[in-house]
Formats: C-alpha cells, structure tokens, sequence
C-alpha cells in the first residue's frame, strides 16, 4: 500500500506562523536600530568537563520614542545575538519625549544595585551618559540628556535600571488628564516671560 506524500508539513508551518512571522520580524528590523552592548563567555560545568557559550545584551529601538532590551544566550555569538534581538523587539516600551529629543523631566530607576539618574537637558547639550546607557538613548532617539550611574556599574543592572527609569517617565498631558486638569494649569502660562525679555532688552 503505497504512503500519500507528506505534503502537510510545509502548510503546518506556515499555521505555525514560523514562515510569515520570520518574514514580518525581517521587515520590523529593516526599521528598527540594534545596538549590542555587551556579550560574554560563560562556561557550563559538566561531567565531562566545562561547555562554553555566549551571552549577550542587546538594545533595540526605531529612533522615535520605542526601545526594548534583550539578553540571549547560545554555543555561537551569531545566534545569541539573533535571541536577544528577538526578545528586545518582544519587550519594547514607548517613553514620552519633550519636543522628541529630550525627557519631560528628571527620574530616577533603580534595579538590583543598579542606579542612575536621567536628567532633562537643554538642546545642544547631547548625550551625556555611559555606554550601556548611551546606547538605550540612542536606539531611542534622544538627542539632548544627561545620566549618571551612582550604583553597580555591570552593564545588565545598568541597562534594567535605566529602563525602571523610562518606565517611570509621563508626559504633562498625561498628568493633566490623570488628574482633570489643562496643561497649562500645570506648566503656568507662557507669556509672563516675553515682558520680562522686553524690559531687559531695553535697559
């Protein structure tokens, strides 16, 4: 009795979604910005003697508000890479931005003995910050910002509490909303200062 060819797996997949998805996660990387920030050997202790493999921290980010972060671990430095790249994408957050270049105003993000402080710059300031730090501003598309690491200085603390940070971060809308209000009964009105500029020009 003769078998029917096994013609089912290729659609199986594509029901699995293995197919399309992969495809659709080139497509979303082709937009996003991947930076590494770090990547380590670590070593498995074994009966029969140590296996080493790769660690490795990925920041990921489309330059307009959204940044995720991602670890991944794997025998080749490509395919731990390609894990922490694909689990940054999966745990992307979107962060309020003032004039989309700088935070709204200053936070502080704590995680394990990690700690920084994010700060609000004027613009042409840039980015003042470390290198796990800089590269989540980057990837995140501010331009103007000042951080400072007052904890543990490994780069996965870093990176978590700097996120703990930007999760903490709202906009004056949102507050305004959050608590009934117009934006400019928080922020006060604007035009007081324009006299004051006035009547310094013409002393």
């Amino acid at each position: 009795m003769a078998r029917e060819p096994r013609s089912g797996g290729g659609g199986d997949r594509e029901r699995r979604g293995r197919g399309p998805d992969r495809n659709a996660d080139r497509e979303q990387g082709d937009e996003l910005k991947d930076k590494l920030v770090t990547i380590n050997r670590v070593a498995k202790v074994v009966k029969g003697g140590r296996r080493f493999s790769f660690a490795a921290l990925v920041v990921v980010g489309d330059e307009k508000g959204r940044v995720g972060w991602g670890a991944g671990k794997a025998r080749e430095v490509p395919e731990a890479i390609r894990k922490a790249t694909e689990r940054a994408k999966r745990t992307m957050i979107r962060v309020p931005m003032r004039e989309g270049r700088t935070l709204h105003h200053d936070v502080i993000g704590e995680f394990g003995a990690g700690r920084v402080l994010l700060r609000a710059a004027p613009a042409g300031t840039g980015i003042i910050a470390g290198g796990p730090m800089r590269a989540v501003f980057e990837t995140l598309g501010i331009g103007d910002v000042v951080a400072k690491c007052t904890g543990t200085t490994n780069p996965h603390n870093m990176v978590k509490a700097t996120f703990a940070a930007l999760t903490r971060c709202t906009s004056p809308r949102a507050v305004a909303s959050r608590r009934g209000k117009k934006v400019s009964d928080l922020l006060g009105p604007r035009k007081d200062a324009e006299p004051a500029q006035e009547a310094v020009a013409s002393v």
